[in-house]
């Protein structure tokens, strides 16, 4: 409709540029005729007076000069109105003409003819007989026919000027009508094209702006969810990476092939998948022949309903290794499944366990006193050994790992609608697994400990103790301490308190025990403070064998541990004061 409109405003320009042009010319032409129309009377009186005065002339010698003047003159008096009246492509005058002027022309060519015949008839006379009183005929016939011929050319201009005017009108008239009828178009063009166009612009530009407004607001949504998404795979690789790298695991078949095994778990078993053509779990913990039947008859036998104990296993180094394993049955499909095993590592318990036993049965001075140091390690290591299996088990669990694992790799991130689906139920799943552990590892580590630090497990570590053995047991944070230690110093001064406020319970017969917590720039301080019958710390570091004095030593090698110092103060029936001096 555009197209259309600009076509016929191009064409009424066009019309009324070329119809102006054409009046132009033809009022050049018109203005042309009427000027040779009017020459031609000059024409004609220039011809009478030129034969009046050759008439009346006395000098011989301007004869010949003036005779040839007025044959000029009759020529271009003659050839100019032939021209009129005939039309002439040079001088852009039309060969055709009104009827009016056809009859003009027609009523005034005998005088024309006349005036030429006379004209050559005066001409032809011998001048020398003329005489100067005596007109000719011809001179009477020249004069009479061009008195006629004027009034004659006059009515001729006079038609010319008026077709001219009525040309002029009409050309007028219908400018008026191109410029009306442009008029009509740019106003039906208005309202039938341009003002429905305008407001169809108007409706679009607005749902344009709707458009991006609802881009604008789903690019940011998109952004949004890609970040969400972003840090959620990083929260799934990093979960990919803790398991790697920190859990003993591997996936197998029913029939005891391996499908993928933990990067940690194959470092300690030293195993290449890349050298192994069988794939055999059984292969990959032992190369001796009875250990591997011994635990493909585990896998054989308990494939379907799970496995949980302790195998002995030779390591390719010839060593013995210990490993408490959970075989775990995961469905997978509907018609497949696999084992999901789990492994800690419990060598360094095991032979310290072996060598107690080892110790306890030679039952002798030297062997008590080794006993002494295996078992403060012992401790340490059952320690270091809990906080182990506390981490591990904190970052997995058994099959929720594994589907949380298998649904993180069935993630397609060309789906955006599902991915972002499954990282919500992955988000869900890990909270789960995070409720899981936090069970889990209860009796292993107090989740006030690892979440809120050393003063808030320690507040709820007086007021559990005080609600279980009816105790008056307060709690007092003098300085207001609330700063994170390291996992490892936090654990063991919670130990430290806890066997503090355990004696004061149950050796001291206490009723009132108070626990105080200060610190400055430089060093942490915890005192215990309980008003039992007390005891000669002399007289109990003595008897090193005693239940009471081994305590003793372990609160020291503890504290110790972390580069602390123990002070201990007490009198036999009125009560002990234990003090730990932690560096900050």
């Amino acid at each position: 409709m555009y197209l259309f409109a600009l076509i016929t405003i191009a064409i009424t320009i066009l019309l009324s540029q070329l119809l102006i042009q054409h009046n132009i010319n033809s009022q050049l032409n018109d203005s042309r005729l009427i000027n040779i129309s009017g020459k031609q009377r000059m024409l004609s009186q220039k011809l009478a007076k030129e034969i009046l005065i050759l008439n009346s002339s006395s000098i011989h010698s301007d004869i010949d000069v003036e005779i040839s003047n007025i044959k000029q003159t009759l020529k271009r008096w003659k050839s100019t109105h032939i021209a009129l009246e005939k039309g002439n492509d040079s001088l852009n005058f039309p060969s055709e003409k009104s009827a009016v002027l056809s009859e003009l022309y027609k009523d005034i060519k005998p005088n024309i003819n006349k005036i030429d015949s006379a004209v050559q008839k005066f001409l032809s006379h011998n001048k020398q007989t003329l005489s100067k009183d005596n007109y000719p005929d011809e001179i009477k016939t020249i004069l009479d026919n061009v008195a006629i011929f004027l009034t004659k050319m006059n009515l001729i201009v006079s038609q010319y000027e008026h077709e001219a005017s009525e040309k002029v009108t009409r050309q007028r008239n219908i400018e008026y009508g191109i410029l009306s009828f442009t008029l009509l178009v740019l106003f039906l063009e208005f309202l039938y094209i341009f003002k429905p166009t305008n407001k169809k612009i108007e409706v679009l530009i607005s749902k344009l702006l709707i458009s991006e407004k609802r881009a604008i607001k789903l690019a940011r949504d998109t952004e949004a969810i890609s970040i969400a998404k972003e840090n959620s795979v990083k929260e799934l690789k990093s979960l990919n990476f803790a398991m790697e790298n920190t859990l003993l695991y591997c996936r197998i078949t029913p029939q005891g092939k391996i499908i993928h095994m933990g990067e940690k778990f194959a470092k300690l078993l030293q195993y290449n998948p890349s050298f192994d053509t069988e794939k055999s779990f059984s292969n990959a913990l032992t190369k001796v022949a009875k250990e591997q039947q011994e635990i493909d008859q585990i896998i054989a036998e308990k494939q379907r309903i799970g496995w949980q104990g302790e195998i002995n296993t030779t390591d390719r180094n010839g060593n013995k290794l210990w490993l408490e394993m959970s075989m775990i049955p995961v469905r997978i499909r509907q018609e497949e499944s696999e084992l999901l095993v789990i492994c800690f590592n419990i060598t360094i318990r095991k032979n310290a366990v072996l060598e107690v036993d080892r110790l306890n049965r030679e039952n002798t001075l030297e062997k008590i006193n080794q006993q002494k140091i295996i078992s403060s390690k012992i401790v340490e290591n059952q320690e270091n050994e809990q906080n182990r299996i506390a981490r591990e088990i904190h970052d997995g669990i058994g099959q929720m790992l594994t589907g949380l694992k298998f649904s993180l790799e069935s993630i397609n991130l060309d789906d955006k609608e599902k991915s972002a689906q499954k990282i919500e139920y992955l988000k869900k799943l890990s909270l789960d697994i995070i409720k899981g552990v936090r069970t889990a590892t209860f009796n292993l580590m107090p989740p006030e400990l690892s979440d809120h630090g050393i003063v808030s497990s320690i507040a709820k570590l007086t007021l559990e103790l005080a609600k279980l053995t009816g105790k008056n047991v307060q709690f007092y944070n003098k300085t207001d301490f609330d700063q994170r230690l390291d996992s490892l110093i936090e654990i063991n001064i919670y130990r430290l308190t806890q066997e503090a406020i355990n004696n004061a319970i149950k050796y001291a017969d206490s009723s009132h025990i108070i626990v105080q917590l200060s610190h400055s720039n430089k060093i942490l301080s915890i005192t215990v403070d309980d008003n039992g019958k007390g005891f000669d710390i002399s007289t109990v570091e003595k008897r090193r064998n005693s239940e009471s004095g081994m305590g003793l030593l372990f609160m020291k090698e503890r504290v110790q541990y972390i580069n602390g110092r123990v002070f201990i103060n007490s009198i036999p029936g009125e009560g002990t004061r234990i003090t730990f001096n932690i560096p900050l």
